[in-house]
């Protein structure tokens, strides 16, 4: 089959590998019918995150028909479209037992498991096309791939929904939505998030559903900030304004109630700390760049709520953790728990009440994948979200 692999920073390349077999009796294959690029992706892309090797199968936005079947799943049957999580999840563990999917025990194998025991405390979860680290699984950006513990992930898909309705199940918009979720937003009110990406996009809706007065958004590319308009947010350009300014303004002196960081450890922008960042990265000194973060914590108000579905890697530098602390603030964080919601998603899709399509730019075969990857990292304002397509010459 044809698929996208990571060969070293910004080189990925479409090639034939071969094709995913079923290995465990809860296996399934999935036929992809359209897969995605994700912000994620341009962490590996920009070889950032640890643990990838030459050849490895990228993408973990997928979704597509089951084409078989192994004998331990009595939950998928060979012709159904689904869904697929990024996050792999066992559905039997503690973690899953409490609904933490992202905290699988059981889906990162024990061989791999170790690097991220190492740098975390305790091992990470498996994750389709994200590194050794979570698992070494190939990703979805393919043709085909296989999907373990199926009777837990993918969620079927009514016929004659479009995939573009229902795509981004796999990840962003569950991920936009658990940000939004972990504000515990009340009545009344102000919810600023940073960065207008697609997660934050989606937090945007998704904290508006959920009830928020107001949302403030704030980024600096001009079609980002018009979606985010779109959408119902207020918006700030960081470029133009001083943000902790104009949040304290906008808010009465008092602040945001809650504020989302849907950055990560990339921060862009010529802020005397996100320089110094960018050096001390440069020079090994740190891993993250977390100017975004430290916005975030200076601008919640005092006994707000701070959500970070930015994804983070390492370690970083001059974090305000006084700040933090003597604010009363709390925070929460974490990889998303996509089987958590993915039913109640889609209700809210299939019911009007959410809509995802509007961030979709650009459509391109998979052949064109390395294409994608380069435009959605150099040219942000205009691809806001791209879709690939595969062909399916050979299975």
């Amino acid at each position: 089959m044809r698929a996208l692999t990571w060969q070293g920073k910004h080189d990925v390349r479409v090639e034939t590998v071969p094709d995913p077999r079923i290995i465990n009796p809860r296996d399934a294959i999935i036929r992809i019918t359209s897969t995605a690029i994700c912000g994620s992706d341009l962490h590996l892309y920009d070889d950032v995150i640890p643990g990838m090797k030459s050849g490895d199968v990228l993408g973990h936005e997928f979704m597509g028909e089951v084409v078989e079947v192994g004998p331990g799943n009595q939950k998928l049957k060979v012709g159904e479209r689904v869904v697929v999580p990024f996050v792999i999840a066992c559905g039997q563990c503690f973690f899953c037992g409490k609904q933490q999917f992202a905290a699988c025990d059981n889906s990162n194998p024990a061989e791999k498991a170790d690097a991220s025991e190492l740098a975390y405390g305790y091992p990470m979860a498996a994750a389709f096309g994200y590194s050794h680290l979570t698992g070494g699984y190939p990703g979805g950006q393919a043709e085909y791939a296989r999907v373990p513990f199926s009777d837990i992930g993918p969620i079927v898909i009514p016929d004659g929904v479009d995939d573009d309705k229902v795509l981004f199940l796999s990840d962003i918009l569950p991920t936009g939505w658990m940000a939004a979720v972990n504000c515990d937003i009340e009545s009344g009110d102000t919810v600023a998030v940073w960065g207008c990406g697609p997660v934050g996009l989606f937090a945007i809706q998704s904290a508006l559903v959920l009830g928020a007065h107001r949302v403030i958004a704030i980024d600096h590319h001009p079609h980002r900030l018009e979606l985010a308009k779109s959408l119902g947010a207020e918006v700030i350009n960081f470029e133009e304004t001083r943000v902790n300014e104009a949040l304290a303004e906008l808010t009465g002196g008092i602040g945001p109630d809650a504020c989302i960081d849907a950055v990560g450890m990339e921060s862009h922008g010529l802020s005397p700390d996100n320089l110094l960042d960018h050096i001390k990265v440069k020079t090994f000194m740190a891993t993250d760049r977390v100017h975004a973060l430290r916005q975030v914590i200076m601008a919640t108000r005092k006994g707000g709520r701070i959500s970070i579905p930015g994804v983070y890697g390492g370690v970083a530098d001059k974090f305000p953790i006084g700040a933090l602390m003597e604010k009363g603030l709390t925070l929460k964080t974490g990889q998303t728990h996509v089987q958590k919601f993915s039913q109640q998603l889609l209700d809210l899709i299939l019911d009007g009440k959410l809509d995802t399509t509007f961030l979709i730019s650009h459509r391109l075969d998979l052949e064109e994948a390395a294409e994608g990857y380069k435009n959605f990292k150099e040219k942000q304002n205009e691809f806001t979200k791209v879709v690939l397509k595969p062909k399916f010459t050979r299975h």
